[in-house]
């Protein structure tokens, strides 16, 4: 059911579950900071998107690498706030010292975060920030105002002159990520909320699926469009599916650069997407979490882990990289 969180419940020599991963676990209680010993919890949005995969995949190898134990947690789906609060828990109890999280709510977790930090549990946010920034003690991820502004200026430049008319498929409505890309496109292409430009909007919670039904609900409204934001690059497949059913060819952009993502824009589904580096997030916050563990030295602010617009077709204007450049350092795992 939708409304049931699925995470992984661990005892002692078992490891159970559909809907989440965990790639190591420990007993006793969280070792001090300053031991040595980093044990590192990572929280993803789900388990399922690619982007969140990779995340986790690479947070593992480098827990692997430097000698830290590593477990994995995720909710049933993005969205799912009960999983993630549950998750963050259910670490503390196995004893670690740093929480790695995307939150799926920039705000519905800071509870269950602010009793994990007076545990004495580092909490770094991946990714996604929280609401307010300071609820975690720091943050790695791309900036997703500049990421959102670097896709509204290339759809802006790409239209040569014509007036915009716009669809957005947005994310997951509370999500900073959400809002923040949201912002950016439209300062980029030189919108504001509530612009007749825009001539529909919906959620699809970065899902494929959600995305081509919202996507053909309005085109049943309006058809009269000529460009589409897109939150991430499943909402882009999802939407370019819905657009191809009714033969139509409009210039839209993402945001991710998974290797997948490039070859979509090779393959001219969508004209530009905007690279972000999953593995330097989580590269970064193991990386932290050990010198933690060993000196008790905490990061903190945000930390700004780039992004880079990936297109065939470049604009004046905005700077890019072609898909061959794409897909040797798609989300920077090659």
């Amino acid at each position: 059911m939708r409304q049931r969180s699925l995470l992984c419940l661990v005892t002692a020599g078992l490891l159970a579950v559909s809907g989440c991963t965990v790639e190591r676990h420990w007993g006793g209680s969280s070792a001090p900071a300053g031991s040595g010993q980093a044990k590192v919890g990572l929280v993803t949005k789900t388990e399922t998107n690619p982007y969140f995969v990779e995340l986790r995949n690479a947070a593992s190898a480098a827990a692997q690498a430097q000698g830290a134990e590593f477990m994995a947690l995720a909710g049933q789906f993005d969205g799912d706030n009960d999983g993630q609060v549950r998750a963050i828990e259910n670490m503390v109890q196995q004893g670690v010292t740093t929480i790695l999280i995307t939150p799926n709510s920039s705000t519905g977790v800071l509870a269950a975060i602010e009793r994990a930090r007076q545990a004495g549990v580092m909490v770094i946010a991946l990714d996604t920030a929280t609401d307010p920034a300071d609820a975690v003690d720091a943050t790695y991820a791309t900036d997703n105002v500049a990421a959102g502004r670097q896709q509204g200026a290339y759809v802006k430049a790409a239209l040569a002159g014509s007036a915009p008319k716009v669809i957005m498929i947005d994310g997951t409505a509370g999500s900073t990520v959400d809002t923040y890309r949201h912002n950016g496109f439209l300062e980029g292409i030189g919108l504001r909320d509530g612009d007749p430009a825009i001539v529909g909007r919906d959620n699809a919670n970065g899902d494929q699926s959600i995305a081509q039904q919202k996507m053909e609900n309005l085109l049943q409204r309006s058809t009269d469009l000529n460009a589409v934001y897109t939150m991430n690059e499943p909402t882009a497949r999802g939407a370019y599916a819905a657009l191809q059913a009714r033969g139509l060819r409009i210039l839209m952009g993402s945001i991710d650069g998974g290797c997948q993502g490039v070859q979509n824009v090779r393959d001219g589904q969508y004209a530009a997407t905007v690279m972000q580096f999953p593995r330097k997030m989580a590269e970064e916050g193991v990386a932290a979490a050990v010198r933690y563990a060993k000196t008790g030295e905490k990061p903190s602010g945000f930390i700004d882990t780039g992004s880079v617009v990936i297109t065939d077709r470049p604009m004046p204007g905005v700077p890019s990289q072609d898909t061959t450049w794409g897909l040797q350092n798609c989300w920077g795992t090659k």
